[in-house]
């Protein structure tokens, strides 16, 4: 049994990998401020399934009040903190910036130098796929080049690779990265194509799909996510590499490590509502629009260095996850917008 911090335990893959490390017997102090970037029904509704766990407590605390953090790390003592907090979304940061700089920079600044004067065994942090940005090259592995983001979000999510590396060389703090890909099903993020998808189909409302339907993503289920984050939260594994970050970008002789989760097989965005729309028993209407700004057409992730580490590789094909997704929407209409 371990004594772990989980920030944004409200959120879609903060709530789930909570559920599964109270499902294992570990003494879980979770951290959210249950802002208003989604429906706070929803991320109440996914808190209440944990908040009665008799292993668990939660401080509703922003990450960016350094006081209120710190009295957790004090109070708590972890012992590994998982970092799942984040500002998310693509195309919001168009319009408020500052409130990613806030939250992804400061908040991520506060969260890991906690660790590190706490001296937690493992810092585990959220990145995610949008740091490959411009590159060119599938499948996308952790040692290719990601110096040209196209989102400010994805330029956070690489800032916050450099900050950890700075601290695992400075302090040998061990920290992991984990750049997600596309994570949906139950209990998912009503801003993302999975739920809002779900949410028309179930409404007969329209369906706009950007790059005229034309992109592809490696969709992966969110029990996929959440047995990788813990996998490699409990594992040992730390490959030596005396590479520097120019040859090998994914490792390190320092104690960081980079990962991709994700499915492996990259889908149609079009395959993904025509299997969505059978599993619900209804049609849309589609719209066909332009590709958005800070959109990239594929991400298709190798996953050979996560399997290497810790053995994970996807075991929900993409019929069996829509199935099991679009179950959870019939049920939880309310919960998808």
């Amino acid at each position: 049994m371990t004594n772990i911090l989980v920030t944004g335990c409200a959120g879609f893959i903060g709530a789930a990998t909570t559920y599964e490390l109270l499902k294992q017997g570990h003494d879980v102090i979770g951290i959210d401020n249950l802002n208003d970037y989604y429906s706070i029904k929803l991320k109440m509704s996914r808190l209440n399934r944990l908040i009665d766990h008799p292993n668990f407590s939660f401080k509703k605390i922003d990450i960016c009040d350094l006081n209120s953090l710190s009295s957790v790390f004090s109070e708590f003592a972890p012992t590994i903190v998982i970092h799942l907090a984040a500002q998310a979304g693509v195309r919001q940061a168009l319009s408020n910036p500052h409130v990613y700089a806030d939250s992804n920079l400061v908040g991520f600044l506060n969260v890991i130098d906690e660790s590190r004067k706490s001296e937690v065994s493992h810092f585990v942090f959220a990145s995610s796929s949008s740091v490959y940005g411009l590159n060119k090259s599938v499948p996308f592995t952790e040692y290719h080049d990601v110096q040209h983001p196209i989102s400010l979000y994805a330029a956070t999510k690489l800032a916050n690779e450099a900050m950890a590396h700075a601290y695992s060389y400075s302090f040998n703090l061990r920290c992991s990265g984990l750049r997600f890909f596309t994570v949906y099903g139950p209990w998912g993020r009503p801003d993302m194509a999975p739920m809002k998808f779900a949410d028309a189909i179930l409404k007969k409302n329209p369906i706009e799909l950007y790059n005229n339907g034309d992109h592809y993503r490696d969709f992966t289920y969110i029990d996929d996510i959440v047995n990788g984050i813990i996998g490699l939260t409990m594992s040992e594994c730390m490959d030596g590499s005396e590479n520097t970050l120019k040859d090998n970008p994914g490792s390190s002789p320092y104690p960081l490590q980079l990962f991709n989760i994700g499915g492996n097989i990259p889908v149609k965005i079009t395959e993904f509502l025509d299997l969505l729309e059978e599993f619900l028993g209804k049609k849309t209407t589609r719209i066909l629009s332009p590709r958005q700004i800070g959109d990239v057409d594929i991400t298709h992730a190798s996953t050979d260095k996560i399997f290497s580490a810790v053995g994970w590789k996807v075991k929900t094909d993409l019929a069996t996850g829509i199935s099991n997704f679009a179950s959870w929407a019939k049920e939880n209409p309310d919960l998808l917008c």
